[in-house]
């Protein structure tokens, strides 16, 4: 695949870095992306010794694209079950790719951009870094990537930010288990490779096998209960308020809720 949305390199260590590469979109998740970052689990990604997930620009994932949300609300049915299912194959991709997948989050992670986070199996952050889930602000609902972030931080954690859309920062992204550490942004390329350095001196194999006990063991992320975002995610996009709030955030107006 000629990746358009990402930008990868690896070093001589085999040390992926991926780099979600749209910062004049705050690079949020076209169904390009998806579709790139969905195959690089299965292909690069899983060759390499450990992968890095940056973001170019200012923020490192504003959440879903805008425009790619609105088409939703006047698709059919099954145009936006599709479309539903291209996000979440990308976060369980991403989730169950057998390489260490670490996170490296600064400016703002929003809505998807917290999701992504979560599906790191750590996740780093620069001080000054915002969070939040943005998605009832816009009439809709963290569907598929709620999995992820219930593993993550556990309900009653989760409930504290997770419908309000309220902005919170890097310390309180650690605190609430989101990121294992928020540094200084002089910092983070160092805090990053210290997660990276014990990787390259075990099994890769072992890795993989570690990293799928302990999914198995986690809280329940099957074929059900991914279908069952999807369909959640479908009926939000079907909702009058999704129409009204994208609509408000793409005319740059308040929505009438507000």
């Amino acid at each position: 695949m000629t990746y358009e949305t990402l930008e990868l390199s690896t070093d001589d260590r085999g040390v992926l870095t991926v780099t979600l590469n749209a910062p004049e979109r705050k690079n949020a998740l076209s169904a390009r992306m998806m579709d790139e970052l969905t195959h690089l689990a299965s292909h690069e990604g899983a060759q390499a010794r450990a992968v890095v997930l940056r973001g170019a620009g200012d923020v490192f994932c504003a959440g879903g694209d805008l425009n790619w949300m609105k088409a939703q609300i006047a698709a059919d049915r099954a145009g936006r079950m599709a479309e539903a299912k291209r996000l979440a194959n990308m976060l369980g991709a991403l989730n169950t790719m057998p390489r260490p997948l670490i996170g490296k989050i600064h400016g703002g992670a929003y809505g998807g951009g917290v999701g992504m986070a979560c599906i790191c199996d750590v996740a780093i952050a620069a001080h000054g870094t915002r969070f939040g889930f943005t998605e009832t602000k816009l009439g809709i609902i963290p569907a598929t990537i709620s999995p992820y972030v219930l593993a993550r931080m556990g309900e009653g954690r989760a409930r504290q930010v997770f419908m309000s859309a309220r902005l919170f920062d890097a310390a309180e992204a650690e605190r609430l288990g989101i990121v294992a550490r928020a540094v200084a942004a002089e910092d983070l390329d160092a805090a990053v490779e210290a997660e990276v350095a014990p990787y390259l001196k075990i099994a890769p194999g072992a890795v993989g096998r570690s990293k799928a006990l302990a999914r198995a063991l986690g809280p329940r992320i099957d074929d059900e209960v991914i279908a069952a975002t999807i369909e959640r995610l479908a009926d939000a996009w079907e909702s009058e308020e999704a129409e009204e709030g994208i609509s408000a955030f793409l005319e740059k107006r308040p929505a009438r809720w507000t």
